[in-house]
C-alpha cells in the first residue's frame, strides 16, 4: 500500500507524547485538571436546543441538505452581520454556511493555492491555515507575531519577492492562540498591502462575540475595500457554545464565496437542515446570553492572570477571545513546562510551540473549564515553583 506524497508533509501530531501521559495518569486514577482545550463549558441556550428538536422532527429535514444551504440562514448571517458590524452582504452571492468554520478555512486552500504557491501565514497561528496550504500543494511563509508589536504581523517586513509572488494572506483577531486583537488601522494596512500585491486575505473571526471590558472587536469585513479582496470566516461554536454542532459561514467577496461554493459542492452535502433551522435561531433569536457568558470568563481570566503572573509566568489580560497567552520562565522551553506542570500537578496546559516556531516560550491556557475546575487548577498553580532557574 502506498500513500500520496502529501501525507508525508503533514507534519506529526506534536502533543501526541502529552495525550499519552494524560491517559496513561488517567488510568492511575490521578485526577487531571486541563486549561488545554478551547471548548466552551457552557450548554448551548436552551431556546436554540429546542429550535433544533423542532426541526428534527420534520421529514423534510432528513433528505440531502444544499450545500450552499438555506436561503433563510443565508439571510440570517447577512442580517446578523448587519445589526452587529453594519455590514451589508448579499445573501445569494456574497454568503455561504460551513459544516463548521474549519471545513470552509481548509477547502479555501484549494480555491486559491496551486503547488508550488505561497500563502502568509501567521506565527504562532491556528494550525489549519498551513496545513491546508501544504495539502492543496502550497508553502507557507510565516509571518512572526512578536509580543512587542502586540501579536500583530509586520506587513512591512515581508519581503518584496515573498509579497510579490503569495497568493493568499492569513489573519485572524481576535487571534488564537495570543488572545491580541487587532485595531480598524491595521486592517486599513492589510487592504492595502492586499491590493498592492495582489493577494486575497483570509480572515478568521470565531472570537469577535467574546470579549471584555467593554471592547467589540471589529470585522474584517468592515473596512473599506476589504470585499474587494476578501473572505471572513466565522462559525456559531464560540458565539452561542455550538462547538459539537459544526456550523459556521464564509462571508466576503462574491468571486471567493462562489469558488468555496464549488469546491464545498463537490466535496460535502452540506449542513444537515435541522441544524440550519437552530443556526437561524441562534443568529435571530436573543443574544443575552452572550455578555453573561462574557462576564464569566472575565472573572475566569481575572483570577487565572493574576495566579500566573505571582508565579512567574508572565501573561496580560486578553480583551477578547478565550485564551490567556503566558510568557515562560526563562531555561524552560514550552514543552518542557507543560511536560512539568503536568508531571508535578497534574494540570494540562497547551505548548506554545504546537501552534509554530514563534510560539516558542509561551503556554496557552483556555477559561473554558467550570468555575470549581478552574479554581482547582488555580491553587495547584499557586504553590508551583520552577524546577528550572
Amino acid at each position: 500500500m502506498k500513500f500520496s506524497q502529501r501525507m508525508d508533509r503533514l507534519p506529526p501530531y506534536l502533543f501526541v507524547g502529552i495525550s499519552r501521559k494524560i491517559a496513561e495518569k488517567q488510568a492511575k486514577g490521578e485526577d487531571i485538571i486541563s486549561f488545554g482545550i478551547g471548548d466552551p463549558d457552557l450548554p448551548t441556550p436552551p431556546h436554540i436546543v429546542e429550535r433544533l428538536c423542532d426541526a428534527a422532527r420534520d421529514p423534510v429535514n432528513h433528505r440531502y441538505p444544499e450545500s450552499d444551504g438555506l436561503p433563510e440562514l443565508r439571510r440570517a448571517i447577512t442580517e446578523w452581520y448587519r445589526r452587529r458590524f453594519g455590514v451589508s452582504l448579499d445573501p445569494d452571492r456574497e454568503v455561504v454556511p460551513l459544516i463548521g468554520s474549519k471545513e470552509g478555512i481548509g477547502h479555501i486552500a484549494f480555491c486559491l493555492i496551486d503547488p508550488g504557491d505561497t500563502a502568509l501565514v501567521p506565527d504562532p497561528g491556528y494550525p489549519v491555515y498551513s496545513i491546508g496550504t501544504m495539502l492543496a500543494g502550497g508553502r507557507p511563509f510565516f509571518m512572526p507575531l512578536g509580543e512587542d508589536n502586540g501579536f500583530l504581523p509586520d506587513l512591512d517586513a515581508v519581503p518584496s519577492n515573498i509579497a510579490g509572488k503569495a497568493k493568499v494572506m492569513w489573519l485572524n483577531y481576535p487571534n488564537n492562540p495570543t488572545g491580541a486583537v487587532a485595531p480598524q488601522e491595521f486592517f486599513e494596512k492589510a487592504v492595502d498591502f492586499a491590493r498592492k500585491h495582489g493577494l486575497a486575505v483570509c480572515h478568521d473571526a470565531p472570537y469577535s462575540e467574546v470579549a471584555y471590558d467593554g471592547y467589540q472587536p471589529p470585522s474584517f469585513m468592515q473596512i473599506a475595500g476589504a470585499k474587494e479582496i476578501g473572505i471572513e470566516f466565522h462559525s456559531l461554536s464560540k458565539t452561542y457554545n455550538m462547538t459539537g454542532w459544526r456550523i459556521g459561514m464564509a462571508v466576503g467577496n462574491r468571486d471567493l464565496i462562489n469558488a468555496l461554493f464549488r469546491i464545498k459542492s463537490n466535496l460535502d452535502s452540506g449542513v444537515f437542515q435541522a441544524v440550519q433551522c437552530a443556526a437561524i435561531s441562534a443568529l435571530l433569536g436573543p443574544q443575552d446570553h452572550i455578555a453573561k457568558r462574557n462576564a464569566l470568563f472575565q472573572q475566569r481570566r481575572d483570577k487565572l492572570v493574576a495566579v500566573l503572573n505571582r508565579i512567574g509566568l508572565k501573561a496580560h489580560l486578553p480583551k477578547a477571545g478565550f485564551y490567556v497567552w503566558a510568557k515562560i520562565p526563562n531555561g524552560y522551553t514550552s514543552m518542557e513546562l507543560a511536560d512539568e506542570l503536568l508531571d508535578r500537578l497534574a494540570v494540562v496546559v497547551t505548548p506554545g510551540i504546537g501552534y509554530g516556531q514563534s510560539g516558542e516560550g509561551y503556554v496557552r491556557f483556555s477559561l473554558t473549564i467550570a468555575d470549581d475546575r478552574l479554581d482547582q487548577g488555580i491553587a495547584r498553580l499557586a504553590g508551583w515553583q520552577p524546577a528550572k532557574d
